[in-house]
């Protein structure tokens, strides 16, 4: 699996020219949606087969600071998976130090249009299989 790359943007910064803590939770989702891309679940064909995967509860701790034009790496990693809800850590390090600079999880649910849980397994067992597949 190929972590998500980044490359700390100019307006992503505060007035000391570091990121700002809100932006590593975007990073957050940029990377799980690329994960999910790269072992075969679309996220958008998930929403066009009318499955939703809203975020129930996000954490970040900030180990060290990232500055304007520094290159990071997002790993993503299925923590939990039970068809219903899935739960990734993530892991930002420097692309040139390989320094820990942030740690996280955000977990999700899995909707259907109207917005009533829905078992993967039952729903999309295709999608199902490949977040089964991340958990060997």
């Amino acid at each position: 699996m190929k972590p998500y790359e980044h490359k700390a943007q100019y307006y992503e910064t505060d007035q000391m020219g570091i990121v700002h803590h809100s932006n590593y939770i975007r990073w957050f989702e940029s990377a799980r949606i690329d994960f999910m891309s790269q072992i075969g679940v679309s996220y958008r064909g998930m929403e066009e087969e009318g499955i939703i995967s809203p975020v129930l509860s996000v954490s970040c701790e900030y180990k060290s600071m990232v500055h304007f034009d520094d290159e990071v790496l997002v790993t993503p990693k299925v923590k939990t998976y039970n068809g219903v809800k899935l739960s990734l850590c993530y892991t930002i390090t420097d692309k040139v130090t390989g320094e820990v600079r942030t740690t996280g999880e955000s977990s999700h649910c899995f909707l259907n249009k109207e917005g009533h849980p829905v078992s993967l397994k039952k729903a999309a067992p295709h999608f199902h299989m490949l977040f089964e597949e991340c958990l060997k």
